[in-house]
């Protein structure tokens, strides 16, 4: 079933528990995630980042198409998303596409510019009935500047999101939910992760928006419980997924003299899966019995 994010995260908000939303680089990944939350009847949101097409990882016209089709075709609600987007010619193609949902990233923009091009994609969305993210602050980790090129950032509490800042971008913009740098990182962590609770809790009561979590890989099941408690109610993730299914497939490989393709595929599908239910186990605030 087909929805918006700003649908889901209504009905997060109301459940006190956060959606997980997960990049789509191919087939493999898009029935890993798809299995996953029909096994555990929780709704989901399927992202494709501008990231993956500039690295050449898979193309938007190819995947975006079957993204929207198997979405309509679950039995669990599901949204389809674009991911830090940072042009407005990529929201578009997704929104085309049919796409419910779009980022537009301009957190590398000076703060007036990112209003302005945010609105910009808010009105574009609008068109669509679909829904709009944004993000205030900056994300530290492997992120898409505004030039198209990958960065790695550390991580400074100087890039973090400011509440008042955020709620007048809100305000100004009238995006349906926020993405909020607090101390995630994009990518694999080097370090254990450090996160601010309590500017998770004090965006919450400011801004008026859903909060976005990032980099939500590699992130332990008690600073889930907290920042969804706090407020938190979408999280991306994605490294670590992609990081089972690589480890499948080698662990697979291992053992055979004779290897083929459509084995390991089986093998990475079956490792993200059961990688993605838990996942969704935890941001469901599901505790196993």
């Amino acid at each position: 079933m087909l929805v918006t994010t700003k649908e889901l995260l209504c009905v997060a908000n109301a459940e006190n528990k956060a959606i997980g939303a997960f990049n789509i680089t191919g087939l493999e990944t898009l029935q890993a995630v798809l299995q996953a939350a029909e096994s555990r009847k929780e709704p989901v949101i399927l992202q494709f980042a501008q990231v993956h097409e500039e690295e050449h990882i898979m193309s938007l016209d190819i995947i975006g198409p079957i993204m929207v089709m198997m979405a309509d075709q679950a039995t669990i609600p599901v949204a389809v998303h674009l991911d830090h987007g940072v042009d407005l010619h990529i929201l578009k193609k997704a929104l085309d596409l049919g796409f419910t949902s779009v980022m537009f990233d301009g957190s590398c923009l000076p703060y007036g510019e990112n209003i302005a091009y945010t609105r910009m994609a808010v009105s574009m969305a609008k068109e669509y009935g679909a829904s709009v993210e944004a993000e205030i602050g900056q994300m530290a980790g492997l992120t898409l500047n505004d030039q198209k090129i990958t960065e790695n950032r550390k991580v400074d509490r100087s890039m973090f999101t400011d509440p008042l800042i955020a709620q007048d971008f809100v305000e100004k913009t009238g995006v349906d939910c926020l993405a909020c740098a607090f101390g995630t990182v994009h990518g694999l962590y080097t370090t254990k992760p450090c996160l601010d609770y309590d500017l998770v809790k004090e965006l919450d009561a400011t801004i008026g928006v859903p909060i976005v979590m990032h980099g939500g890989s590699g992130v332990s099941e008690e600073d889930y419980d907290i920042v969804i408690e706090n407020g938190v109610r979408k999280v991306n993730y994605y490294t670590y997924m992609a990081k089972s299914g690589g480890e499948a497939a080698r662990a697979y490989t291992a053992d055979c003299d004779i290897v083929y393709f459509h084995d390991v595929s089986n093998a990475a599908i079956q490792a993200m899966r059961s990688n993605v239910e838990e996942a969704l186990r935890i941001f469901a605030h599901c505790k196993e019995g």
